[in-house]
């Protein structure tokens, strides 16, 4: 059993929905970084359920840093971080009957019956509020170093997003909303179709892209560590996720070579800038220097209020299901904030296996 993902830079992710709590490990951080509870309470906010358009289930997300910060800043020894669970429901969920889409057959396979089922136990989504947190803690180092990273909806029920423009601005933009789509009226409409599924007793999906501008040319490896693979393996651990693409992504499969190659030409300083991004800023499983783009897509969230046909692996019978509980019509907009932390943590695992921790710290810590 595993829950551990990185290299020099690893994180460590427990609990379940309706524990006591969820907590994250991180470890192999540089000592001596700042941490500032204020942006950690900042991204637990913008993971949290918003009217309704989510669930009902409201966690206050109060932390603990149980271990190594001392004084505002990181020792160097296993960060970590402690959220209790206060308001779950447990009423509403059974032991064999086995919800569609859910991991309650494939849990109970893997766990032989031991497992914790209640609101999805250990796959649930909850989980992502440690890795909202762990997130905190690495995108202060990462923009110290001018290393950005943000995610917006570019697609919802078939809406779009207009796409980034200027990349600055716009990461700057959705690091203050919950609900994070570039145009007001593409977000005003996938409120709308958030809420009429909802109202039909089920749900939507959609895609998000994210953007990390700023990380040097010559991180990954060219075979088994390639940056999209380190990506997409960290991605992939989002609850809901089921495809990743980078740059053109599969639209690069119907066009030329001649245009899917990104051209190159010098900058200002002589260094060699790409004119156009089809390749997602990676060649060859290493960063090229330009902004690395991709897109998540994130399915309808699984828990809907229809009758479904499935079975009792308690009792080996064929059974409808129609569920109830506190369940989002849609998570995309909060699953943004997981695919920054996770994200984040490959740059900085990236960046660490290159450079070494104490390329983080800052000119004056000590």
């Amino acid at each position: 059993m595993k829950n551990t993902f990185g290299s020099a830079l690893t994180l460590t992710l427990f609990g379940e929905s309706h524990g006591p709590m969820t907590g994250v490990v991180l470890d192999g951080l540089c000592p001596g970084l700042p941490v500032d509870e204020d942006a950690i309470r900042h991204e637990l906010d913008l993971r949290r359920p918003s009217g309704s358009i989510s669930t009902a289930r409201r966690e206050a997300d109060e932390f603990v840093l149980a271990s190594g910060v001392f004084h505002g800043r990181t020792t160097g020894t296993p960060l970590s971080i402690l959220i209790p669970n206060a308001d779950t429901d447990s009423s509403d969920y059974s032991y064999g009957p086995a919800r569609p889409g859910h991991a309650d057959l494939t849990a109970h396979i893997k766990y032989e019956g031991f497992e914790d089922y209640r609101g999805g136990g250990h796959f649930s989504g909850r989980l992502t509020a440690p890795l909202a947190a762990a997130g905190a803690i690495l995108r202060a180092p990462l923009s110290a170093k001018g290393i950005h990273v943000g995610t917006h909806i570019a697609r919802l029920a078939g809406i779009p997003d207009r796409p980034f423009g200027d990349l600055a601005a716009d990461i700057a933009a959705l690091s203050e909303t919950s609900f994070p789509v570039l145009d007001p009226d593409a977000a005003d409409a996938m409120r709308t179709a958030i809420e009429a599924a909802r109202t039909d007793g089920d749900s939507v999906g959609g895609v998000l892209e994210t953007a990390i501008a700023g990380l040097p040319a010559g991180l990954g490896e060219p075979w088994f560590d390639t940056v999209e693979g380190e990506l997409a393996h960290a991605l992939f651990a989002i609850p809901a996720v089921k495809g990743v693409e980078f740059g053109a992504g599969f639209a690069i499969a119907e066009m030329r070579g001649s245009d899917a190659n990104d051209p190159i030409a010098c900058g200002p300083d002589g260094t060699p800038v790409f004119l156009t991004n089809n390749n997602g800023g990676i060649n060859g499983g290493i960063t090229n220097g330009a902004s690395v783009v991709f897109r998540t897509a994130v399915k309808p969230t699984p828990t809907v209020a229809k009758p479904q046909n499935t079975v009792n692996f308690v009792t080996g019978e064929n059974t409808v299901i129609e569920s109830r509980g506190r369940h989002d019509p849609a998570v995309v907009h909060r699953a943004r904030v997981a695919a920054d932390a996770m994200v984040l943590l490959v740059a900085a695992d990236l960046l660490t296996v290159r450079f070494g921790c104490g390329w983080f710290r800052q000119e004056g810590s000590r």
